[in-house]
């Protein structure tokens, strides 16, 4: 299987999770986070478009266009799981500095499992994305 085939497929699961997690969200949380958490919605999708097109045409800016898209906005779910752990934490500042402490309430599973496993799968979303733009700009 081609690699690039692995990281739609990992994206696929990582939207399979992220869509239930969405549920979720708007059954309980009453609009809280909106931004982030649609933002993050939406431009995840547009990595999914992105990626398909560079796979169906083989140009890898496309490729390298779903990356960066990647970059850019996978920080609005990580801004959305930090807010979530301080919030658990019982601090009232919603900044980001604080990453390592909300990875560690998240793995403890506060967070919750399908959290958890959307946190750490998207490692294989975003570094074989890495990967495959790299081959195929250097061939």
């Amino acid at each position: 299987m081609r690699m690039d085939y692995i990281v739609l497929a990992a994206w696929t699961i990582q939207a399979a999770v992220g869509a239930s997690l969405l549920v979720s969200w708007v059954r309980h949380a009453k609009g809280s986070n909106a931004g982030l958490i649609l933002t993050h919605v939406t431009a995840m999708i547009a990595f999914a478009v992105l990626w398909v097109v560079f796979i169906v045409t083989g140009a890898v800016a496309w490729g390298w266009a779903g990356f960066v898209v990647l970059v850019l906005f996978i920080g609005f779910g990580d801004a959305t799981m930090v807010r979530r752990a301080r919030a658990l934490r019982g601090e009232a500042n919603p900044g980001l500095r604080d990453y390592i402490p909300a990875a560690r309430v998240s793995l403890a599973g506060r967070l919750g499992g399908r959290t958890r496993f959307h946190m750490l799968f998207s490692a294989l979303v975003f570094f074989p994305c890495l990967a495959v733009c790299i081959i195929a700009t250097a061939r």
